[in-house]
């Protein structure tokens, strides 16, 4: 059990509900949603379909079940999707790729992007069946593993101008969308426009205890629909986790430009350890992902090291460290937090 005095940087999922989200879920007006008649479900799902500016959206309990299902709806088994570099789908949903949907994930690129060059050179040819087809092209926006960086939307227009061209279907794990959105200046509906289906978290950036949501076209939606049941996701009074969502989407959002301020100066703090190899220019958000050098701890040790003085962090790898700012940690917080990693680092 982490004390409750800990500053938890291991990920912006760890937030709870504030008393004021916990009163809306208290008031939320509940029915059955797989009947569909529960009416703040169906007020977020409008929402969410308004703001990606997709003419349908459901909501799912979590972002794995969210990607998974785009997986399922989007290809056949035995197709070929082409995904970043360290994407969540091939690198946190437990193989899920492969086990729900059977396709098999191609990365490209480094650090998250990818060019239309390297989309045109990892397409399989259809004319050979010895080939698996290439059926979907997916980007993760923000990039998780590559310490939360925007995928650069002039790129994105191209790359699913090229996808379109070529007969693929396009993707956004749009996880962290409301940073990316926050980041880039650009509103959630732009960023969502080239692609035919988009999914969202609202337990990340927003603090609500649950809940995705994929958009698209009412036929996308409705096969999302049947494979959330065959995956055990149909709700019933999910009306509770929807308040949620929805007080998020409206106190929440603008806020997350001081996470992105705090990641920064943590960012700052820690590029000028010896022991850390961190480009600040790769901290665009509120996730930093730092290397630890030759003759530093290694990232289990210091992990173990900062929780026994009350900072939580994780290991991305045997040297390499996350930590992520969020609606729990203020400022203060990450200046101490800065101060104990430093220390330890020397």
């Amino acid at each position: 059990m982490n004390s409750p005095s800990a500053i938890d940087l291991r990920s912006d999922t760890v937030t709870r509900p504030t008393p004021e989200m916990r009163a809306a879920m208290a008031a939320a007006e509940v029915g059955d949603d797989q009947y569909g008649e529960d009416p703040t479900t169906n007020l977020l799902q409008a929402r969410i379909a308004g703001l990606l500016g997709k003419p349908a959206a459901i909501w799912l309990p979590s972002g794995t079940m969210a990607n998974q299902v785009a997986l399922c709806v989007l290809t056949r088994p035995g197709d070929e999707v082409l995904v970043s570099r360290e994407c969540h789908a091939g690198w946190h949903e437990s193989g899920g790729s492969a086990a729900n949907a059977g396709v098999q994930l191609v990365e490209i690129g480094a650090r998250g992007v990818f060019s239309t060059e390297e989309v045109e050179a990892a397409i399989k040819p259809r004319s050979l069946p010895v080939f698996p087809p290439t059926t979907l092209l997916e980007i993760e926006n923000t990039h998780n593993r590559s310490g939360g960086i925007v995928f650069p939307q002039d790129a994105v227009k191209r790359i699913c101008a090229l996808a379109r061209e070529r007969g693929l279907a396009t993707f956004l794990d749009g996880a962290r969308l409301w940073n990316a959105s926050v980041a880039s200046g650009l509103s959630e509906g732009e960023l969502a426009a080239p692609f035919d289906m988009v999914a969202v978290a609202f337990s990340k950036g927003l603090g609500a205890p649950g809940g995705s949501a994929l958009a698209g076209s009412h036929e996308l939606i409705a096969a999302a629909t049947r494979k959330r049941r065959m995956f055990g996701g149909a709700m019933r009074q999910n009306g509770i986790f929807a308040a949620a969502a929805l007080y998020g989407l409206e106190h929440h959002r603008a806020r997350l430009a001081e996470d992105h301020r705090n990641a920064k100066h943590l960012a700052e703090m820690l590029a000028g350890c010896p022991a850390v190899k961190l480009d600040r220019n790769s901290v665009q958000t509120n996730i930093i992902v730092f290397h630890l050098a030759p003759g530093a701890v290694d990232a289990a040790t210091l992990v173990a090291q900062a929780k026994a003085r009350g900072v939580l962090v994780g290991a991305f790898g045997p040297r390499i460290v996350r930590a992520v700012t969020h609606l729990d940690v203020t400022a203060a917080q990450v200046e101490q937090a800065g101060a104990v990693l430093r220390e330890l680092l020397r």
